[in-house]
């Protein structure tokens, strides 16, 4: 009996993940002609909620595949050294929320979201902005507007769309472990 439970568990994983996975892919492309923060603001709620429901391993899923499926979809940086960049920054936002907030999130207090969120999305922006403005920027061959268009895209705008996507994946989340019976 304890095969079959790992195995429907690992089912559900995958089925979840992919779930998370196509409805990222589906808003990134239905968001891609508006702008940064709200493709942003969706994509890193899809985000939120992968960690927060179907847990870390998902989250890290969906977090490294994100922008790899956003670049041939021409979201985001049409420059190939920086989109694994941004998946790191992804995974950085999605270990902090569970960290700090996933595991005890039926339980969690107001104030204690805010802090998770607030966490997660000043760590996610300084992520990027260090790798990609401090280090990319610096190391690759880039014209001086490239150089100015990745500084703008990678530093207060990151903040912003994090705290709004960490703040509705908040909401969400509980919502949805609800209805998952979790």
């Amino acid at each position: 009996m304890k095969q079959t439970t790992q195995a429907g568990q690992r089912a559900r994983w995958i089925a979840e993940t992919a779930v998370l996975i196509a409805l990222l892919v589906v808003l990134q492309g239905a968001t891609a002609s508006t702008n940064q923060f709200i493709t942003g603001s969706c994509v890193n709620t899809v985000l939120g909620v992968a960690a927060l429901v179907a847990g870390l391993w998902s989250g890290v899923a969906v977090a490294l595949v994100s922008p790899f499926f956003a670049y041939p979809l021409g979201i985001g940086p049409q420059l190939l050294p920086i989109v694994p960049a941004v998946a790191l920054g992804n995974v950085v936002l999605v270990l902090l929320l569970w960290l700090l907030a996933g595991k005890k999130l039926p339980e969690c207090p107001i104030s204690w979201r805010v802090i998770a969120v607030v966490v997660a999305a000043a760590a996610k922006a300084l992520t990027l902005y260090l790798v990609v403005v401090q280090v990319l920027c610096r190391v690759l061959s880039l014209a001086d507007a490239q150089v100015a268009t990745f500084s703008l895209m990678f530093s207060w705008p990151q903040l912003v769309t994090a705290l709004i996507g960490g703040t509705l994946a908040m909401y969400l989340a509980p919502v949805l472990r609800k209805a998952l019976k979790r």
